[in-house]
């Protein structure tokens, strides 16, 4: 497992943007792929976005496709999401997580069941 820590949570206002990042504690990071996902108050921790080991591919739920852009820089063992245009729907606590899958066709890469390492989270507030 590789160790994950985010960062770059905080209170924006309604429209605003923030970036993330998930900075991994090891080079293996660039052979998994990167998932974000969010978990609000008395809700399932839900699927955001991920991103293929080289990062030539991507993947988003429909509630933030065309706001949120998911990134990778494996010479780094980081990763970004970038996050625009926030509502105030957007508030929950962000994860990052890595996946020993081989692709992001079908459900398992939306499945938190798949992913093998998480990071502790950050907390997204979106003031409307």
């Amino acid at each position: 497992q590789v160790q994950l820590v985010e960062s770059g949570g905080g209170l924006v206002q309604a429209g605003d943007s923030l970036r993330l990042s998930c900075a991994a504690s090891e080079r293996t990071f660039s052979r998994y792929i990167m998932g974000w996902f969010r978990q609000a108050p008395g809700k399932e921790r839900e699927f955001v976005a991920g991103i293929l080991w080289s990062g030539t591919s991507t993947i988003y739920a429909d509630s933030v496709k065309g706001r949120f852009t998911v990134s990778r820089d494996n010479a780094k063992n980081t990763g970004y999401l970038q996050m625009n245009s926030l509502r105030a729907e957007d508030t929950a606590v962000y994860y990052c997580a890595a996946a020993s899958l081989a692709t992001l066709s079908g459900k398992p890469v939306t499945e938190k069941v798949h992913y093998d390492s998480w990071g502790q989270g950050t907390q997204v507030t979106v003031s409307s």
